[in-house]
């Protein structure tokens, strides 16, 4: 991302401002337990704020869906592969009471919708640290985002990438959000180069729709954007109670990203019951066990200058 606005700065200094947030410092704790919302993004969008930085780069599924008063979202760069993936086995080639590793509700309620039988097993940390729970035998397969296995180069690692039929994204996973001071006019114009229209209003459709149903990340919630020919789009989302037993989707199309994700919130919180499935106090699905030893911290977040 340096590298991406340094080309659309010629002839400046693009400085890296290295913010270390919350998220990073309690590594070693599910973040559906320690309100994972904001986690990795609070600290890095003061630093904005204060003036030490100028524009705070974000993986979009991190940022809350409501933009914080003084800030705007100045660029959405071309997204990368929203969809998740198992690393370790298949879905259907998983022995019957597997173990699956991973820290999301969202992750956890779907696959067991699907696979009633999977036990699941808490997940944090760097993907060397995720990848190790395969390799010393203490999970079956673990769960990733395709977006941070492609980033790394480590794509042909991926056992199975999962549909979204069987396992909606969160909002925004794969895409990069570029966040600027409102009133800085220049960094604004510098962003708006860099935006990418189309993955801008597949995730404003996604935002929208989480910020009408007011769910945190850590709730078992999914939603993703596809275009679908023209200024069209339509928006996928799904409610689900925290064991899988209770799943909801519902899609729906529209031209607007921001009053699709309202439309679509209402449909499937009011029609669809969503609303009732989100109340409702369920347990994870079958023992969730946390992950032994150390947790090797992520790296930090960061903004640039």
């Amino acid at each position: 991302m340096t590298e991406l606005l340094r080309g659309l700065m010629p002839g400046r200094t693009v400085e890296l401002v290295v913010v270390r947030t919350e998220g990073d410092r309690r590594a070693d704790e599910p973040l559906d337990r320690i309100g994972g919302q904001g986690m990795f993004v609070k600290e890095v969008q003061q630093a904005v704020l204060d003036g030490r930085a100028d524009v705070a780069v974000h993986s979009a599924k991190d940022l809350p869906p409501l933009t914080l008063p003084g800030l705007c979202l100045g660029a959405v760069p071309a997204r990368a592969d929203p969809r998740d993936a198992l690393v370790g086995a298949t879905l259907d080639g998983l022995p019957t009471g597997a173990t699956v590793a991973t820290g999301s509700a969202r992750r956890r309620a779907q696959l067991a919708n699907a696979r009633p039988d999977l036990r699941f097993a808490d997940l944090r940390g760097n993907m060397d640290t995720r990848l190790r729970r395969v390799g010393d035998g203490s999970a079956d397969a673990v769960v990733v985002a395709v977006a941070a296995f492609d980033r790394l180069g480590w794509s042909d690692r991926l056992t199975e990438v999962l549909a979204p039929t069987v396992c909606l994204p969160q909002v925004g996973q794969g895409a990069l959000a570029l966040e600027c001071r409102e009133d800085d006019a220049a960094s604004r114009a510098v962003l708006a180069a860099a935006d990418d229209r189309q993955a801008h209003r597949t995730l404003l459709a996604e935002r929208s729709f989480l910020a009408a149903v007011g769910a945190s990340c850590s709730a078992p919630v999914g939603a993703w954007a596809e275009p679908v020919g023209g200024e069209s789009l339509r928006l996928h989302a799904m409610v689900a109670s925290g064991d899988g037993r209770v799943l909801v989707r519902a899609a729906l199309a529209g031209d607007d990203p921001e009053t699709l994700g309202r439309e679509l919130a209402r449909h499937l919180m009011e029609d669809c019951g969503g609303a009732a499935v989100l109340e409702a106090v369920t347990p994870a699905p079958g023992p969730v066990t946390p992950a032994p030893g150390p947790v090797t911290p992520p790296p930090d977040s960061g903004t640039a200058r």
